[in-house]
């Protein structure tokens, strides 16, 4: 039986983040990028756009020649031209002249403005009649207006989301320099453990940690690797660690104990050579018995059965050092989304550690009410009702009703 463990401080457990190497760098198609983590900083070679685009159909223009234009008193143009899509416009125009131009089209030179069709009314084939007057650069997008030469546009750790890979489509980058995927291994223990398309005898049930992790591994931009279910047999859980580790960059165990008496988890790093425990504790409820080992650069999770326990562990202390391999490390990389809320009933905690409460958020007459939700955590259910978490300092004896809070939202 190993003897009691002694909590580590979460901040060096977050320290050790810095001893993870991030992944290497591979270039995929703009195609492919979506949701993957930027390599390098993006500052455009070349403004976009390149010319000074309507943005409206209507009549490009010189806005001073409007100035005054109304349904009583309306301003007389003179149209000399019309300008066709993806091409250049065939002649400059000066004050008193109009061209048409659609959406999307380029200004002739002399014009600053575009005034919209409706506003206008052709009164022969040489001559318009505007009864709005418009501001300089109204219904136009100027030159750099959208991406400016030589500023920085995006920051090398910035998850690509749709609006990234549209400016970089923008751009022209057709390949772009993302860090590799790491891969995260799981493995389930427990006699008590049965595959999911397995009818659970008296005494058993399905294992569920394997697709909670599994989700939330995909969350941060990583692979899960599932190795199966393996029984309270440290000699097997060994085995299934070797393996494991020759093609992941990181282990998560969940469970490990048998009725209490032998931590499987930790027997079985014990054996593995050169592993190296950091970590038999953290300061955290739940999740207080959550192991920390290495084996070479790979970093071993032993982390709760209980199905709550693990995915907050996961959620607030494994997450991180995820986001960090994954080349978000830094700003602006990975960042808790928090809403204020107001608490709608105390909630105790015990100095000396961290609380998490799984809270769902419901609208109030004045903006949100935190809603604790109570439950132990082996109940799948409470994760399902919950929008996010509380966090009760570990210096803190526990939070009155009416405070108001941050929820931390889930990813």
């Amino acid at each position: 039986m190993t003897g009691f463990f002694k909590v580590t401080p979460l901040e060096t457990v977050f320290a050790l983040r810095e001893q993870v190497p991030v992944r290497p760098v591979e270039t995929l198609p703009l195609l492919e990028a979506g949701g993957r983590i930027l390599a390098e900083t993006i500052i455009p070679a070349a403004n976009y756009p390149e010319f000074n685009r309507a943005t409206m159909d209507g009549y490009a223009v010189q806005a001073n020649a409007t100035f005054g234009a109304s349904e009583a008193n309306p301003v007389y143009l003179n149209l000399i031209g019309q300008i066709a899509m993806g091409e250049k416009p065939p002649a400059a125009i000066g004050f008193g002249e109009a061209m048409a131009i659609a959406t999307g089209g380029m200004l002739p030179e002399g014009a600053d403005s575009v005034v919209m069709s409706e506003y206008v009314t052709p009164i022969d084939a040489a001559t318009l009649e505007i009864v709005r007057s418009v501001a300089p650069w109204s219904n136009v997008i100027a030159i750099g207006e959208d991406m400016a030469a030589g500023q920085q546009l995006l920051t090398c750790g910035t998850r690509l989301r749709a609006q990234e890979c549209g400016a970089l489509a923008a751009l022209g980058f057709s390949r772009v320099p993302v860090f590799q995927k790491p891969v995260i291994g799981i493995v389930s223990t427990g006699d008590e453990i049965v595959p999911i398309d397995v009818r659970p005898r008296i005494g058993e049930i399905r294992d569920i940690n394997t697709y909670t992790l599994a989700g939330m591994i995909s969350d941060c931009g990583a692979t899960a690797r599932s190795y199966g279910i393996i029984a309270d047999d440290a000699a097997k859980l060994e085995q299934t660690c070797l393996e494991a580790m020759a093609s992941v960059d990181m282990l998560l165990i969940s469970g490990g104990s048998s009725v209490g008496t032998r931590d499987i988890t930790i027997e079985a790093i014990n054996r593995l050579p050169e592993a190296e425990i950091k970590v038999h504790g953290i300061p955290l409820s739940p999740g207080k018995p959550t192991i920390l080992a290495s084996f070479g650069k790979i970093l071993i999770w032993g982390l709760p059965g209980q199905v709550t326990s693990a995915m907050i562990v996961f959620d607030r202390i494994v997450r991180p050092f995820i986001q960090h391999m994954t080349g978000r490390g830094a700003p602006p990389g990975y960042r808790d989304i928090t809403v204020p809320a107001v608490l709608t009933r105390n909630l105790a905690s015990t100095p000396g550690r961290t609380d998490y409460i799984r809270t769902r958020l419901e609208p109030g007459p004045d903006g949100w009410k935190a809603i604790p939700i109570l439950g132990k955590s082996g109940l799948i259910n409470t994760m399902l009702k919950a929008d996010g978490l509380i966090e009760i300092d570990m210096n803190s004896e526990g939070l009155e009703k009416g405070s108001l809070v941050n929820v931390i939202l889930f990813a």
